[in-house]
């Protein structure tokens, strides 16, 4: 057709020739029309160029879902409460229990106002005692005083969450020290299943699962059928994140301090990590591992009071002392699961209710402006317009910046009318796309016009905050010097923190001091290009290297 077409206007050309009155202004702009016309709809210059390939492993949207809620607050609540205890007996009597006052709507709105994005109820702690009116034992709030024996914890907590519109998540011990039947494999796996069935199709959707192998020295022998007790919450719960030392959706970061390591990969081996082994290797838990297959990301849990149950000898942590907590948890690609532990009258206490609002006041604070906005941003490359590094300064993963492929150079770059004052970088990656960035640094332009090093970092994921001693500058850039793939990068922060005591950077070389956050402070750099080079993935997880004078390709 396409040739009967050139056919046709090859005679009219021809005709115009010989008849030069007919060869008008209006008949060249039919021709024009009608060439334009056979050019193919699909033509590449037409449409947005695509974002580049996903780099594997891949987060699910269940591990989406939990990563971009940030916080989560834990709820330790039971017998232990009534019994200033921390690991219950499984003896104690039920008559114990009988928190007066309790308000789960109460629970859930300080963790709302306090920017908690879900809370985790401990159905069952590991004296066996279940929060909820289960069918499989008489060792519950059934038989309590509390309600006169009608009471369900769970339920009073899943229609607060509900109405609240905040994420309810369970914790049901493995370990039992009440039930008779503890010890004994099959018969405690069907009973457990059973418990678990109960919480998972009662109380609406629930979107967390936390289980841990936490057991005392010289307990009975048991072994937990956790890959069923994994297909049933997904059957029952399919976006539930489940939470274990190994995961499947979170893994445990390997302390209970609320610190991750200062290298934090979401990517991860699980078969390199067992359930309650005591011998796992926590290093390994804290850092992850860029050459893994599995995509768990951490989990930093800590308790806002020395134990994790509420103890009236004990008084909550500073709200400074959160904020260091957030830097290391948050700010190093992990979620931080705070716990607060409701009191003998059912209610979260009022000195932890004013240490929480005090935090969010400190977080909004220092994140609430970011003064990049006041810069105008430019880089040393880009994919497209789609890609471009205005998205940087837009919330969320979902835009971000792409260079170009095949590039020498990953930088960004921030140009001020005016000079700025910040102490805190906040990068992140746009993390549905994979973990990319192994390590990175941070320059100004000093008054000599040459670039000074303030910090540098390793890995980015989903949120990495840096601090340093406050630095004043009109123009500043971002280098990523190793990344697993091109980097992302969906938003890049400088903040202004007043709380943080942070010292001058001194003049002498600082290269081999950490600080904080696991980054390190550095004296000036002249340094203006760095350049790249790029690997194909084959047998071996390559990770691309930025050096001063000569690419190279190392073997992680």
């Amino acid at each position: 057709m396409l040739r009967k077409m050139r056919k046709e206007m090859k005679n009219s050309h021809n005709s115009k020739i010989k008849s030069p009155k007919f060869a008008t202004p209006t008949t060249v702009i039919l021709v024009l029309l009608t060439l334009s016309s056979s050019t193919p709809l699909y033509s590449s210059s037409s449409h947005p160029r695509p974002p580049p390939l996903p780099n594997l492993p891949i987060p699910t949207s269940r591990q989406l879902s939990w990563q971009l809620g940030d916080m989560v607050m834990f709820l330790h609540f039971g017998l232990n409460t009534f019994t200033d205890s921390e690991w219950g007996s499984g003896h104690a009597h039920p008559s114990v229990f009988f928190p007066a006052r309790l308000d789960a709507s109460q629970w859930v709105q300080v963790a709302k106002d306090s920017g908690f994005s879900r809370v985790i109820l401990t159905a069952k702690h590991h004296d066996g005692f279940c929060l909820w009116p289960s069918d499989y034992t008489d060792y519950s709030v059934r038989s309590s005083p509390w309600r006169s024996g009608t009471g369900d914890v769970v339920a009073e907590l899943a229609g607060a969450a509900r109405e609240a519109g905040i994420g309810l998540g369970l914790y049901l011990s493995p370990w039992d020290r009440h039930e008779e039947c503890y010890g004994k494999t099959l018969e405690y796996n069907e009973y457990y299943m059973g418990q678990m069935t109960e919480l998972l199709t009662r109380y609406g959707i629930i979107k967390d699962i936390f289980l841990d192998g936490a057991k005392e020295k010289g307990e009975k022998n048991m072994d937990y059928f956790f890959d069923r007790w994994f297909s049933l919450i997904r059957q029952l719960q399919p976006e539930a994140a489940i939470f274990s030392d190994a995961g499947p959706d979170v893994r445990w970061i390997g302390d209970e301090a609320g610190v991750a390591g200062s290298s934090c990969w979401s990517i991860f081996n699980r078969s390199a990590v067992k359930i309650g082994d005591p011998d796992n290797d926590a290093g390994y838990q804290r850092r992850g591992d860029p050459s893994g297959h599995d995509w768990v990301p951490g989990e930093c849990d800590v308790s806002i009071r020395t134990g994790w149950f509420w103890h009236a000898s004990e008084s909550p942590k500073s709200a400074r002392t959160l904020l260091d907590i957030y830097y290391n948890s948050v700010g190093r690609n992990c979620l931080l699961l705070l716990n607060v532990p409701p009191n003998t009258s059912g209610l979260i206490s009022d000195e932890d209710i004013l240490v929480l609002q005090e935090f969010k006041e400190l977080r909004n604070a220092i994140f609430s402006t970011n003064l990049a906005e006041h810069g105008i941003p430019s880089a040393s490359s880009t994919r497209g317009p789609r890609f471009r590094c205005h998205n940087v300064l837009e919330e969320g993963i979902y835009t971000y910046w792409a260079p170009e492929e095949n590039q020498f150079d990953w930088v960004l770059y921030f140009d001020f009318q005016e000079f700025v004052s910040f102490n805190v970088l906040q990068v992140q990656e746009p993390i549905q796309m994979g973990q990319r960035i192994s390590e990175f640094h941070f320059d100004i332009l000093d008054e000599r016009r040459e670039w000074k090093r303030v910090t540098s970092g390793t890995t980015v994921g989903y949120k990495r905050l840096l601090r340093f001693p406050k630095v004043e500058t009109r123009r500043l850039r971002l280098v990523v010097d190793r990344s697993r793939a091109d980097p992302l990068i969906s938003y890049l922060g400088i903040h202004m923190d007043p709380f943080s005591i942070l010292s001058s950077i001194p003049s002498t070389n600082l290269s081999s001091q950490p600080y904080v956050n696991g980054s390190y402070p550095y004296r000036n750099c002249s340094q203006d290009h760095f350049n790249a080079s790029h690997a194909q993935s084959n047998a071996s997880q390559f990770i691309w290297q930025i050096t001063g004078n000569h690419s190279q390709v190392s073997t992680i």
